[in-house]
C-alpha cells in the first residue's frame, strides 16, 4: 500500500486534527455510494481507509513514524534480537550453512553425519522445536534425527486480516480476503460483526501430516465519516443552525438504512442527544439505537446584524449558563 500521508494528502508534521478533517472530506468524495459508476470507487475507498486506520490512531501512527509496523499495519522485521554480526553463539566470520538429508544435518562436501550442535544454533532450534533438540535416538547430547521436527503434527493455522465498511458490518457483506498463501477465499460476513472480532474458517489453513489448519481472520472495521460505534449503538454529532435551536424545526438525520425527520423542539440547547430506537446495528444479541447529538452551528463568514442583535441581547437579556460550574 501506499505511504497513508500521501493516500490522506497530508505532511506527516499534521495534527491529529488536519487527519481527521483529510479523511472526513476524502471519504466524502470516495464513498462508492457517490461513484456508483466507477470500478475502481471502492479500492480507493479502502485505501482511505486502511490510511486512516494507521495515522489516524496515535499508538499506530507512533509505531509508522518509527518504522516498527509498514502501510498495512504489518510488523516490519528488526533481526533476531541479540543476533552479532559474526553469526549466532558469538562465532566469528560468516553462517555456517548446513543441509538436512536422510543422515541429519549435513555440511556442504559431504562433511557431516549427524550436526553435533555446541550451542546457539541448537538453542535457536530448541526453542523453535518444542525442546525436543538434544533428545536423538542414541541418546547422545546434542542430535537431531528426523522425527524430531513434529511428524505426525496437525497443519499450521494461518492468519490474515480484512477491514470492512460499517455499512458491511451492519448488515453483512460477502468479501474476498488474500491470504499469505497466495490464495483468495471467499468470507461471509455476518451482520452485527463488530471491531476486533475474528473469523474462523476450518480447513483453509496450511497442510500437515496430520490434518490441515485454520484460517483466522482478524476483522476491523473503517472508521467511518459520520458515525461512530458504541456497542450496539451508534453515534453523530447532529449540526443544526441557531433559528432551529431557538424555534425548534424537523431536520433530516442519516442513518444506515437511509435519512429520517427528527423534530427538534425550541430552545434545545447544543449537547442534548436525541435518541432514535432501532436504527443502530443489528446483531444475534438485539438491535442498538441511532444516538444524535445537536450541535449549533453559527453562519460561515462574519454576520454584521446577527453580531449587532447579540450585543443587544448581552445588554438587555444577559444570562450566565456556568454559574452552576462553581
Amino acid at each position: 500500500m501506499r505511504d497513508p500521508y500521501e493516500v490522506l494528502g497530508v505532511s506527516k508534521g499534521a495534527s491529529a486534527g488536519e487527519i481527521k478533517t483529510a479523511f472526513r472530506r476524502l471519504a466524502k468524495k470516495l464513498h462508492p455510494d457517490a461513484n456508483k459508476h466507477d470500478p475502481k470507487a471502492a479500492t480507493r475507498f479502502a485505501e482511505l481507509n486502511a490510511a486512516y486506520e494507521i495515522v489516524g490512531e496515535a499508538d499506530k501512527r507512533k509505531a509508522f513514524d518509527n518504522g516498527e509496523i509498514d502501510a498495512e499495519g504489518k510488523p516490519r522485521f528488526r533481526g533476531f534480537e541479540g543476533a552479532q554480526p559474526g553469526g549466532f553463539g558469538g562465532r566469528e566470520g560468516n553462517f555456517e550453512t548446513f543441509s538436512w538429508g536422510p543422515d541429519g544435518f549435513q555440511q556442504p562436501g559431504g562433511r557431516g553425519g549427524r550436526f553435533q550442535a555446541g550451542g546457539g544454533i541448537e538453542d535457536l532450534l530448541r526453542g523453535m522445536f518444542g525442546g525436543q533438540a538434544g533428545a536423538g535416538r542414541g541418546g547422545a547430547g546434542s542430535q537431531f534425527e528426523p522425527q524430531d521436527f513434529g511428524a505426525g503434527s496437525a497443519g499450521r493455522d494461518i492468519s490474515a486480516s480484512l477491514t470492512i465498511t460499517l455499512p458491511e458490518a451492519a448488515l453483512g457483506a460477502k468479501k474476498r480476503v488474500h491470504l499469505p498463501t497466495g490464495k483468495d477465499v471467499e468470507v461471509k460476513i455476518p451482520a452485527g460483526l463488530t471491531s476486533g472480532q475474528q473469523i474462523r474458517l476450518k480447513g483453509q489453513g496450511m497442510a500437515g501430516p496430520g490434518g490441515t489448519g485454520d484460517l483466522l481472520i482478524a476483522v476491523t472495521i473503517a472508521p467511518h465519516p459520520v458515525f461512530t460505534p458504541d456497542g450496539l449503538d451508534l453515534r453523530l454529532d447532529l449540526p443544526i443552525t441557531l433559528y432551529e435551536a431557538a424555534l425548534g424545526a424537523k431536520v433530516r438525520v442519516p442513518t444506515l438504512d437511509g435519512a429520517v425527520d427528527l423534530a427538534i423542539p425550541a430552545d434545545t440547547n447544543s449537547g442534548r442527544t436525541f435518541r432514535l430506537k432501532g436504527k443502530g446495528l443489528r446483531s444475534k444479541e438485539g438491535t442498538g439505537d441511532l444516538l444524535a447529538t445537536v450541535r449549533i452551528m453559527l453562519p460561515e463568514g462574519s454576520d454584521a446584524e446577527l453580531k449587532e442583535l447579540m450585543r443587544k441581547w448581552r445588554e438587555s437579556k444577559p444570562y450566565d449558563p456556568r454559574k452552576d460550574l462553581g
